[in-house]
C-alpha cells in the first residue's frame, strides 16, 4: 500500500448501475473494479447495495450478489415490498438510499474519496453531508445518453462527474467472455456449487489476484 495515497470507499447503488451500464452498452466487471480502484489508493470497502424479491424459487441476481459476498465486497441488500398504487395496480419497491446513507456517514472520519456509483439525485444531500465532514465525492454514471442517467442537482454537487463511458476499459467486461460461457453452457460459474473461499469483507489490501480460475469468473450481472 502506498501510503501517500487516498483512502477510498466505493458506494455502488446496484439497480442504478445496472441500468446506467445497460443503456451505454456494456456490463461491468467487479472483478475489475476492485483492481481498478484497489490501484488508485487505499481501498478501505466496497459496498453494493441492491433490494431481492422475497419468496421467489429462483433469482437471478443471487449469483452475482454471491460472487460479490465473496470476492471483497461488502453486499448490502434487504427485500422488496409490494403494495398497490392509486390506479390499483400491484407495485414493487426496493429502495436501499437511507442504507448506504448511514453506512457513508459512519464511514465519513476512515476515508478522504467516496466514490459513488448512481444518479440517483435524492444522493444530492448526502454528497453536500460528506463534503462538510473534509470527504471529496466522486459521482459516477452517464450525460451520454438521452436523458442522461444522473440528476443534475447531484452533478452539480459533487466534486467530480465521472461519466462510466470513460471507464468502460477499465471496469466493463469483455464482450467475448459472455459469448463463450454461454456456448459453454455456463453462465453462473462462481454460483452456488463453486468451490469458493470467503474474502475478508471489503477491505483493502485483498485483491482478486490470488483466486483460482473458477473464483475469479464473475456471473452474468442482473
Amino acid at each position: 500500500m502506498n501510503n501517500t495515497q487516498e483512502r477510498i470507499a466505493l458506494f455502488i447503488d446496484g439497480a442504478n448501475l445496472y441500468a446506467t451500464a445497460k443503456s451505454l452498452g456494456f456490463d461491468i466487471d467487479y472483478r475489475k473494479m476492485l483492481k481498478e480502484y484497489h490501484s488508485r489508493g487505499y481501498l478501505v470497502r466496497a459496498f453494493y447495495y441492491t433490494a431481492l424479491v422475497e419468496d421467489q424459487e429462483y433469482s437471478s441476481i443471487r449469483p452475482l450478489i454471491d460472487w460479490l459476498d465473496y470476492n471483497g465486497y461488502a453486499v448490502v441488500t434487504k427485500p422488496t415490498k409490494e403494495f398497490v398504487d392509486s390506479t390499483g395496480r400491484r407495485k414493487v419497491k426496493g429502495n436501499m438510499d437511507i442504507e448506504l446513507a448511514i453506512d457513508a456517514m459512519e464511514l465519513a472520519d476512515h476515508i478522504s474519496h467516496m466514490i459513488l456509483f448512481s444518479g440517483d439525485g435524492d444522493f444530492r444531500s448526502l454528497v453536500e453531508a460528506m463534503q462538510r465532514k473534509g470527504v471529496r465525492v466522486s459521482v459516477v454514471s452517464t450525460i451520454s445518453t438521452q436523458p442522461p442517467m444522473v440528476a443534475d442537482e447531484l452533478r452539480r454537487q459533487a466534486d467530480e462527474f465521472v461519466d462510466l463511458v470513460t471507464l468502460q476499459s477499465k471496469i466493463g467486461r469483455d464482450p467475448s467472455e459472455r459469448a463463450v460461457r454461454s456456448q459453454a453452457g455456463g453462465n453462473f460459474p462462481a454460483g452456488p456449487g463453486s468451490t469458493r473461499q470467503p474474502a475478508q469483507h471489503g477491505f483493502a489490501g485483498q485483491t482478486p489476484g490470488f483466486m483460482t480460475a473458477s473464483q475469479s469468473s464473475q456471473p452474468d450481472d442482473q
